[in-house]
């Protein structure tokens, strides 16, 4: 049996969809559909039913699956405790945050940091969703909320203040009425940040929806309506200017994630002290304060 299609099978069966579990592991529908099949066959077993718009486990698809678990976990542990003895300080370290945070925040701060230690590898992975650890699926994690996975170690890095911004140009020739609001679509509704949006824009529908943090920035900065955005990310432009609202600030929490496993890596735990050490030096652009004049 190849071990391999356990992999495509838990996949399928953590996610209810060939789609959606090609897209979590980067393959196509029918390289999905072709490894289960396999797996089947060398099994000898129904693990599938295949419906008109989705596939559900059998009864004893869902006992491999729980199976397949428990080897899935046995074999993250070696590989953590692999890389975790690791002393090379130049092997690859794997950061994942945020796409928007990490292209526009960390990225030249991060890989500045790289060039005063010859040798080390940083692969910079933007996932809107949250990765797991225990999995390998990343050596370093940058979330917004503070995570509950057993063996992680979590470090506060910052709070984060967001504001409502919009085109100067814009707010420059119209009235209040006439504000237009861009947000999130609906797979992101759940967001602090756009819950507070809601309660600004009250019955208002919104002008423009988006899943990524970087195209509302984009559309507020063409004078397409207000966005609610990091006060760091609005730092560098000056297009954007803060809308005051009747509301309390927003803020939010960055967390800097790694499994006690992993974090026992030279060339791991250098990357943590220098992401750790980059929020310290930029604690007011987090806050949405003004830069300190020499």
């Amino acid at each position: 049996m190849d071990w391999n299609n356990l992999k495509f099978f838990l996949a399928l069966a953590e996610t209810g969809s060939l789609s959606r579990a090609s897209e979590k592991l980067r393959v196509d529908h029918s390289t999905v559909a072709r490894r289960i099949e396999a797996l089947e066959h060398d099994l000898g077993v129904r693990l599938v039913e295949r419906l008109s718009r989705s596939w559900r486990l059998t009864a004893e698809g869902e006992r491999v699956r729980d199976r397949a678990k428990e080897i899935e976990a046995s074999i993250a542990d070696i590989a953590r405790f692999a890389q975790g003895v690791d002393p090379s300080p130049s092997r690859l370290v794997r950061v994942s945050g945020p796409p928007t945070f990490l292209a526009r925040f960390l990225a030249p701060r991060l890989l500045t940091f790289q060039a005063q230690h010859p040798g080390l590898r940083i692969e910079l992975v933007g996932e809107p969703r949250q990765v797991s650890l225990s999995k390998g699926e990343s050596d370093v994690a940058l979330r917004m909320s503070r995570p509950h996975e057993k063996g992680v170690v979590a470090r506060r890095l910052a709070v984060v203040a967001y504001g409502l911004y919009g085109s100067r140009e814009r707010l420059a020739r119209s009235g209040k009425a006439t504000h237009e609001f861009l947000g999130y679509d609906e797979s992101l509704d759940h967001l602090p940040q756009q819950r507070w949006l809601r309660m600004l824009a009250g019955d208002r529908g919104l002008a423009l929806r988006s899943n990524d943090l970087a195209n509302l920035l984009t559309a507020a900065r063409a004078g397409l309506g207000l966005a609610v955005l990091p006060c760091i990310m609005v730092r560098g432009e000056p297009d954007l200017v803060s809308v005051p609202t009747r509301l309390p600030p927003l803020t939010r929490e960055l967390w800097l994630l790694f499994h006690r496993d992993i974090g026992r890596s030279p060339a791991v735990r250098t990357v943590i002290d220098g992401s750790t050490a980059i929020p310290t030096s930029a604690r007011a652009g987090f806050l949405g304060e003004p830069p300190v004049k020499a």
